[in-house]
């Protein structure tokens, strides 16, 4: 008799290596992706880290001989910003003071809004939306002037109130438009029983609709807080000396420099003036994901 078993073995062998194959080539196909996009960390990081001397005479890639810390010190507490010498730490807790407030209320305004807009049906709640997310693609620069005079006529211009207002009411479309997408997907009928029950609009709103919204909470503060860190645009357009952010700062380091031009300095300036975000992506980043295909882009 003919043996019929061995072609298929060989048949399912080949099928095998095969996919061994193509799942090597992914993963080095992503090896070199990840280096190329970690490259210019690694050349900021190892050049923060290493002497002028050092950085004249040796290769840009190159491991520091001798590890230094005193670019950073210096970037922190010693490099001048322009006539001022105090480094990005003021700048630095500045950040923070818009960022942390500015999180707060557009997260949470964005949550009210997008859960009138998704649950509470009234005339004209489509319009409303769809102009809201209109203001989504509006470009920075479109509401500078408009938004220059809006903070003189309330008196708050140049101030950290000031950019905090900013910040949220440029983040309001994003923040509805994530809430909204993501509580359409919960089914209206929670919103009736709560009603028949005797609950009002907050009630509900705090009881059945927040304990549900952890993920796409998740999303809208990491989004929010890296839009607002990283702005600069409207830091450098609506502040003064002393109320800038750290973006700002960062830049008058890179260009008031004199004298000999300190690439340590401006690299370790750069790591800790992206620190917080980058932070926020690591041990949140998965988070990230998980809200984003919870519902935050349905509907």
């Amino acid at each position: 008799m003919t043996d019929l078993s061995m072609p298929q073995t060989q048949t399912r062998s080949q099928s095998a290596t095969g996919k061994i194959a193509l799942r090597w080539l992914l993963y080095v196909l992503l090896g070199l992706f990840a280096l190329y996009y970690l490259m210019p960390l690694f050349v900021m990081l190892t050049t923060s880290l290493k002497s002028l001397e050092e950085i004249r005479t040796g290769s840009l890639i190159s491991l520091p001989r001798e590890v230094s810390f005193e670019a950073w010190k210096t970037a922190w507490s010693g490099a001048c910003t322009g006539i001022q010498c105090e480094g990005l730490r003021p700048y630095f807790w500045n950040s923070v003071l818009i960022a942390v407030p500015a999180v707060f209320l557009s997260t949470l305004i964005g949550a009210l809004n997008g859960y009138v807009v998704a649950q509470w049906r009234f005339k004209g709640a489509n319009i409303i939306f769809s102009l809201m997310l209109f203001g989504c693609f509006i470009p920075f620069q479109v509401v500078l002037l408009p938004m220059a005079r809006l903070l003189g006529m309330m008196g708050i211009a140049g101030t950290i109130p000031g950019l905090i207002f900013v910040h949220v009411i440029y983040g309001l479309g994003f923040t509805t438009l994530f809430f909204r997408n993501y509580y359409v997907t919960i089914p209206a009928e929670l919103t009736k029983a709560a009603r028949v029950d005797g609950a009002g609009f907050l009630r509900i709103f705090w009881s059945i609709f927040l304990p549900l919204s952890l993920p796409i909470i998740v999303v809208t503060v990491i989004w929010q807080f890296t839009q607002i860190w990283n702005d600069f645009l409207f830091g450098v357009s609506f502040s003064q000396a002393g109320t800038q952010p750290v973006t700002v700062a960062l830049n008058n380091i890179v260009n008031s420099t004199t004298g000999v031009k300190e690439y340590n300095v401006d690299m370790a300036a750069a790591i800790i003036a992206g620190l917080p975000t980058l932070l926020v992506y690591v041990v949140a980043g998965k988070y990230f994901i998980r809200g984003l295909t919870a519902g935050s882009v349905k509907g």
